[in-house]
């Protein structure tokens, strides 16, 4: 067995890397039918990368409490269709860099040797440093505001080698607040009632 005491250790730390795929969830108003500027808007994933440490506090045998801060740089993707010109489509996207700041419930099994499962939930706080939100550029076509709060949920596993553990993980993240902010200069604006954040992503962890 690698690593026979880690069990006991009452805290650990590490480091942790890898891909998240982002995304809108879009409420629309209830003019946006009628409104004859838009025919279609349609939000796109898109895929970004995010590097972190981990802190990981041990509460009871099955249960850790685990922090993992985190910079995960993303992209989400609008298509929108006009009505005037007909049909003409144009793809914009919005590119975001978040402090991500997740506390989670860590739920352990047995250890079955050098290898272990186990399941996290937990909330989060996201702050977008790239947020347009009191931008002035004239080109701007929506405007989203920096903070968001949400949770996350996710599955991983351990994997004990004898000087380090390796843990791939995917967990999704749900963001609650609505991330629009309001300028009715902008024609989107008008359509679009609420937007929400959704990640899903795909860590490496390497812990000690």
């Amino acid at each position: 067995m690698n690593m026979p005491e880690h069990d006991d250790k009452p805290y650990y730390f590490g480091i942790t890397f890898g891909m998240n795929f982002s995304v809108f969830q879009i409420k629309y108003t209830q003019d946006f039918a009628n409104l004859d500027t838009f025919k279609r808007i349609q939000p796109l994933w898109q895929p970004g990368f995010n590097l972190g440490l981990i802190g990981n506090l041990k509460l009871t045998n099955f249960i850790d409490l685990r922090f993992a801060p985190a910079i995960s740089f993303a992209e989400k993707r609008l298509v929108f269709q006009y009505s005037i010109p007909y049909d003409s489509t144009s793809d914009r996207s919005i590119d975001a860099i978040y402090m991500h700041l997740p506390l989670s419930l860590k739920f352990k099994s047995e250890r079955i040797k050098n290898f272990r499962f186990y399941a996290l939930l937990g909330a989060k706080f996201d702050y977008d440093m790239a947020a347009n939100a009191r931008s002035h550029r004239p080109d701007e076509f929506i405007k989203v505001s920096p903070v968001d709060f949400g949770y996350e949920f996710g599955v991983g596993f351990e994997f004990y080698n004898p000087n380090f553990i390796f843990s791939p993980e995917i967990k999704v993240s749900q963001g609650l607040t609505n991330q629009l902010f309001i300028d009715k200069g902008l024609p989107l604006t008008n359509a679009i009632e609420s937007l929400l954040t959704r990640m899903i992503v795909i860590s490496i962890h390497l812990e000690g």
